[in-house]
């Protein structure tokens, strides 16, 4: 008997990915490394660097979540394209079924914040 377990296929988010894909929803048409890198930072209570950022966001556009695209050039002299992310349908059915995973843990459980 064997087993296949591809895991880099997973279609589950992580905690840390979870975060970026909010953040690309939220942000919309401003959502780009520097500004995800800050929100992030701010929804989680913590710095991120850019890098992790970038990686994270390659991987969810590996798995469907998030699109790129090259915006223009910015008008000052020198200005360079940015790479903008947009939450596809598959992210936001991610994020959804993340909430509902976070909700069927906690409901029933009886367990308070103040008990542990």
């Amino acid at each position: 008997m064997f087993y296949i377990v591809d895991i880099m296929t997973s279609r589950a988010v992580g905690e840390f990915e979870l975060a970026v894909l909010l953040c690309v929803g939220l942000l919309r048409d401003d959502a780009y490394g520097v500004t995800v890198r800050g929100a992030v930072s701010k929804r989680l209570g913590r710095d991120c660097s850019i890098g992790a950022v970038y990686t994270t966001l390659q991987r969810l556009e590996n798995k469907g979540f998030v699109k790129s695209r090259t915006s223009e050039p910015t008008p000052v002299r020198g200005g360079r394209a940015k790479r903008c992310f947009a939450l596809t349908a598959a992210g936001d059915r991610a994020i959804r079924q993340a909430q509902a995973t976070a909700q069927r843990l906690w409901s029933g459980s009886g367990l308070r914040l103040s008990d542990t």
